[in-house]
């Protein structure tokens, strides 16, 4: 096993045979050098800096009935609400205070929020704080609006493939949803100059290692800025209520093998990471990641933004959330950096 992390570490890929041993391992002593070595590759491009991004959560309504996801249209329990724009940007400004310089608006696909209105907010917030980037997660969109956005001033675009594998995408979302539109979002959003995001969830119902390793194929063709996996953790009112979660060893080896085979890509210690393990995120960050994402929404609105059970922080204030996450990263040897934090080698001006 040595031998074939060595060989990742040193070409940043490896066989789908050697792949498959590495993902399926569970040597301890196998994790320890994979987690030293991501961490060795992380510090060569970013030194100790971790990444702060501001999530405000705008909208709980979806369009979509993702079989995995709290906020699907089909569950009628889900409590669901829209920030209004002063809302979102009192969040951004109460972020700045606190030292955010990355600011996400990640919501479902909700068509309340159209380009004229998201628009109108990118370009407030730019206005607002210069210094500052803007990154959307707001699902799939035509081409015109994400050029739309992008002409606003958004800088980013997280969009999770979530299964690369034609199979597998189709087990876990409705008939209407496409992998091949998915794709087609991804490579648009790349086109179009924003620094992009992708991504897959661990331990997902029906995955399997070869899925896995069809998403760090398809990873390899994209060539993201930024990276987001975290396990599945089910949620009590989907179809996959009773699906087993994805697990942190799983997780924490990914990690690695993404730092390995991404050596400049930014890569987040996700929420669900902290929300299966007390000290996920931190293990995360010990394993590759140079990213966290505290919450600024409203406390008010957080436990409707449902889309798992058990999510963390649901009930701090933003300042809670910051200060909480600071002596979380500085207690694992890592220090934040107050800037936009862009992926190494990508200018903001491309």
């Amino acid at each position: 096993m040595t031998d074939i992390i060595n060989k990742l570490h040193t070409t940043g890929d490896l066989p789908d045979s050697e792949l498959e041993t590495l993902i399926e391992t569970e040597d301890p002593a196998a994790a320890e050098l994979l987690r030293k070595l991501a961490d060795r590759v992380r510090r060569e491009s970013y030194g100790d800096k971790v990444f702060l991004r501001g999530l405000i959560e705008i909208s709980s309504y979806c369009k979509n009935d993702c079989l995995y996801c709290g906020i699907r249209r089909s569950n009628k329990n889900a409590e669901r609400y829209r920030l209004l724009p002063e809302d979102i940007l009192s969040c951004a400004d109460e972020g700045y205070r606190l030292g955010f310089r990355t600011f996400v608006m990640q919501g479902g696909e909700d068509s309340f929020f159209t380009d004229e209105l998201l628009c109108g907010l990118i370009r407030e917030i730019k206005q607002r704080h210069p210094d500052c980037a803007v990154t959307l997660s707001l699902g799939e969109r035509s081409e015109e609006s994400y050029r739309l956005l992008r002409e606003a001033g958004a800088d980013r675009y997280l969009l999770r493939h979530e299964a690369a594998d034609e199979e597998l995408y189709r087990k876990l979302h409705p008939s209407e949803m496409s992998l091949s539109k998915r794709k087609d979002c991804l490579f648009t959003l790349k086109r179009l100059g924003y620094q992009v995001g992708a991504g897959f969830m661990v331990g997902a119902p029906f995955q399997t290692t070869k899925h896995i390793i069809a998403d760090l194929r398809f990873l390899q063709e994209l060539q993201p800025q930024m990276i987001g996996i975290g396990p599945f953790v089910p949620h009590h009112n989907t179809p996959f209520a009773e699906e087993k979660g994805g697990t942190l060893a799983l997780t924490l080896r990914l990690l690695g093998i993404l730092r390995l085979m991404f050596p400049k890509v930014l890569l987040p210690a996700t929420t669900a990471l902290g929300t299966i393990s007390p000290t996920g995120r931190e293990q995360g960050l010990k394993t590759g990641c140079n990213v966290v994402m505290p919450n600024l929404s409203p406390v008010s609105v957080r436990k409707k933004y449902d889309l798992y059970d058990n999510k963390i922080c649901t009930g701090e204030e933003a300042a809670e959330c910051r200060g909480c996450l600071q002596r979380r990263i500085e207690g694992s040897g890592y220090t934040i950096a107050q800037e936009r934090g862009d992926a190494a080698g990508f200018s903001c001006a491309e």
